[in-house]
């Protein structure tokens, strides 16, 4: 029975390993062909048979990319910056709209959602239903109306056009709704009995509590708002105001594409993404699994 059992287990770990295996590689490849394709000169990327690895390594798309159309390095106050080739402006920019977006995100819905688990008043239940309602509301649906407030409030072409419609995620507010139930009613009673203020329990008590919901929340705020490509095509208009994948999109010839623009663009796309996961993917993993325990 014992040599049964083992043998079922081998194979069950044999199996396993090759379908993490397959799946890895298939997400793994499309990001190994974008970023070998961004050094592949237009011959190989225009092959009819596929060329697996750069014949020559070539910077020309990078080179096209970076001078193809130039941008001042910022504008404040009236103020111009010194011109930079307009795709390292278009990046600051998304870099910029993706970490406010993220940060102010954060903040508000962990208050929104400390509030909802842990503090009773009138109409707390009705409020949390529509917040939930809220997350099956298709984007397109509120479209117009954000477009109307935007050039109300004179923010229509500016990076806080993509930035606010972001913060009031109704997922995040769910998300940490669902962490902060789980923080020790009797905690709270303790520090109130302490004098502490409602703003320093929130922040030395609840925040270190529910602070891998909010490196989960964090990271799909920021990924959510890089590839937010409907929102940024829609408020933003102006050459030195566009993101990164909305600027690759303008360059494209309107009946032929550089393909090898594109995964220049795309690859340097990628870079920020990439590097803020690695940084938090410790909080997303341990986000995943409590959230999913607690929910």
């Amino acid at each position: 029975m014992r040599k049964k059992t083992k043998k079922k287990q081998s194979a069950y770990t044999i199996v396993s390993a090759v379908l993490i295996t397959v799946i890895a590689f298939l997400f793994i490849f499309p990001l190994y062909w974008i970023i070998t394709g961004s050094f592949k000169s237009k011959m190989d990327i225009m092959s009819v048979t596929p060329i697996w690895w750069p014949t020559s390594w070539v910077m020309d798309n990078y080179q096209t990319l970076m001078g193809k159309r130039s941008a001042p390095l910022f504008e404040i106050l009236g103020m111009v910056g010194p011109t930079i080739p307009a795709a390292f402006r278009w990046l600051l920019n998304t870099v910029f709209m993706a970490v406010v977006s993220m940060i102010l995100t954060c903040i508000t819905s962990s208050m929104a959602g400390y509030v909802l688990a842990k503090k009773r008043f009138i109409g707390r239940n009705l409020l949390f239903s529509l917040i939930v309602c809220a997350m099956a509301l298709p984007k397109q649906v509120i479209l117009i109306p954000l477009i109307r407030e935007m050039s109300a409030i004179g923010l229509y072409d500016t990076l806080s056009a993509a930035i606010i419609p972001i913060v009031g995620w109704p997922f995040g507010v769910f998300l940490l709704k669902q962490f902060s139930e789980g923080v020790p009613g009797e905690m709270l009673e303790a520090a109130c009995v302490d004098g502490a203020s409602e703003i320093r329990t929130f922040t030395d008590i609840v925040i270190p509590m529910i602070k891998p919901g909010i490196g989960a929340l964090a990271i799909f705020t920021f990924i959510s708002s890089w590839n937010d490509y409907f929102m940024q095509l829609i408020m933003l208009t102006s050459n030195s105001r566009l993101t990164i994948s909305l600027g690759i999109a303008t360059m494209q010839a309107e009946n032929s594409t550089d393909y090898g623009l594109l995964m220049a663009g795309s690859a340097l796309a990628a870079l920020p993404i990439i590097i803020v996961f690695l940084i938090f993917q410790k909080y997303f993993t341990k986000g995943i699994t409590l959230g999913a325990v607690k929910g």
